[in-house]
């Protein structure tokens, strides 16, 4: 039996049997986007399925590095006790890790329980985003694109070089370049085996416009497995560069000479009975359906006050810089690159928008739950967008209106996603509140910290 097939509580029993399991792989993805797992014995895992698993709330409020963020009720408040939440076994995520023992390379996700630990689990935000769908009779469609840059280096290296002057893994820029594919066969090979092993369905993979620049697109396909399958190529394939003596980033931006990297979400619904694209009518000018329309108006009225989901570190606000290929306001336009919201004419199936503002640091759950909760709230309540942008929006910012525009700073997209009334009712003030605490004690600590550059411009002069 293959992992992917797996459907019923049977299933896994056959499975483990089949393969002889001792040991089950564990795990959920945290607020910040990383997969925390661990072993459980085949016993206790045959349990969980019947009974729950417990797993550390505060693990969810951890950041990146593992610095501890509040949250009301996992990290702070006066009932504190650090305990654990019950969590249930999806069954139907199971994966094979690559290069683990065949005795113990089975992984299934979890999810925390409602109604106490949900509101703050990523993997949940998604599937109340995905109900809300449901109940209209649509079916989000999805996938990411992700761009990042392979490195030379250890995470040993990186550090003993204090993260500069790093080797990239080719030098100067080399879009699509064959020499550089032909070059490096082994590891893209490599990699393109593991998402095999893993059923995360690549549609392309190729060298970048930089030193080291690299782009997955991931395949299309409905629901939250389009987020299990973002998150997993993630995890994987920086777990596979270090297995090579290799390192890989997601960052937003990694240096002042680098382009952003992006994280873009390529997205549609279509309706649960006929199965049929509702982004598409061929008789309306750009074969345009009034669901499209109001989709990309719901998601370009939202994109200011929520900006903070799809740009979620500080470094993620270096990227959003004119010039770059990355978005700076929240304009749409078809086929235009420059814009936040770029609509893609096509045929029933493949007609979508791709929303180019979310970096490639960014959590795919929660990326693609603002994605379709924007879009679906759009519909329902008939948001009109603006007119669409023709020309390069970096060479016409000055004349997008004011209420289109991103906030400036890191800050100010913490208090606009604190004071958004309608990411309240999409998300819940729960998640919101939640997330805005993280992040707003994450700038609190960036901003006590003395940087390079403060120390080049000052040290001296000042």
């Amino acid at each position: 039996m293959l992992a992917h097939s797996v459907k019923t509580i049977e299933d896994v029993h056959g499975l483990l049997s089949e393969r002889q399991a001792d040991y089950v792989n564990v795990g959920f993805t945290d607020l910040a986007g990383q997969l925390r797992s661990k072993y459980v014995s085949k016993d206790k895992f045959l349990g969980a399925l019947e009974r729950g698993i417990a797993m550390p709330l505060a693990a969810m409020a951890l950041d990146v590095g593992d610095t501890l963020r509040p949250v009301t009720g996992i990290s702070v408040g006066d009932d504190m006790t650090f305990g654990d939440g019950l969590c249930h076994v999806v069954i139907d995520s199971c994966r094979e890790i690559p290069w683990e023992n065949p005795r113990r390379n089975l992984l299934f996700l979890v999810e925390f329980e409602e109604p106490a630990e949900a509101p703050w689990h990523p993997r949940n935000v998604y599937r109340r985003v995905a109900a809300k769908a449901a109940q209209m009779a649509l079916v989000p469609i999805h996938s990411c694109e992700y761009e990042f840059t392979l490195f030379d280096e250890t995470p040993q290296s990186a550090r003993a070089r204090n993260f500069r002057e790093l080797r990239t893994a080719t030098e100067g820029k080399s879009y699509n370049l064959m020499l550089r594919q032909a070059v490096g066969v082994e590891f893209y090979g490599a990699l393109i085996e593991c998402c095999k092993q893993l059923d995360v369905p690549l549609e392309g993979l190729h060298e970048e416009m930089g030193a080291g620049f690299m782009e997955a697109a991931l395949a299309h396909c409905a629901g939250v497995r389009a987020a299990d399958n973002a998150m997993l190529f993630k995890t994987f394939a920086k777990a596979l560069a270090q297995r090579n003596q290799r390192m890989m980033t997601f960052m937003a931006r990694w240096s002042n000479g680098a382009d952003g990297q992006s994280g873009h979400i390529h997205a549609s619904l279509r309706d649960t009975s006929s199965g049929r694209g509702v982004f598409f009518k061929d008789s309306a000018e750009h074969r345009m359906s009034t669901e499209m329309r109001f989709f990309i108006g719901g998601v370009q009225r939202l994109l200011p006050e929520a900006l903070l989901i799809l740009g979620p570190n500080p470094n993620s606000f270096r990227r959003f810089q004119p010039g770059i290929f990355a978005p700076i306001a929240s304009t749409w336009g078809w086929e235009n690159r420059t814009c936040a919201i770029r609509a893609i004419g096509g045929t029933e199936s493949s007609q979508r928008i791709e929303c180019r503002v979310p970096g490639a640091d960014s959590n795919p759950y929660l990326a693609m739950a603002f994605v379709i909760g924007a879009g679906i709230w759009g519909i329902e309540h008939g948001i009109e967008p603006s007119p669409a942008f023709v020309g390069s929006v970096y060479e016409k910012a000055a004349s997008v209106p004011a209420e289109l525009r991103f906030p400036a700073t890191f800050g100010a997209a913490i208090n606009a996603l604190e004071e958004s009334r309608t990411a309240r009712e999409i998300f819940g003030d729960r998640f919101v509140d939640a997330y805005v605490s993280c992040k707003r004690d994450q700038e609190a600590d960036f901003a006590s910290l003395v940087t390079d550059i403060e120390l080049h411009r000052f040290f001296e002069f000042a």
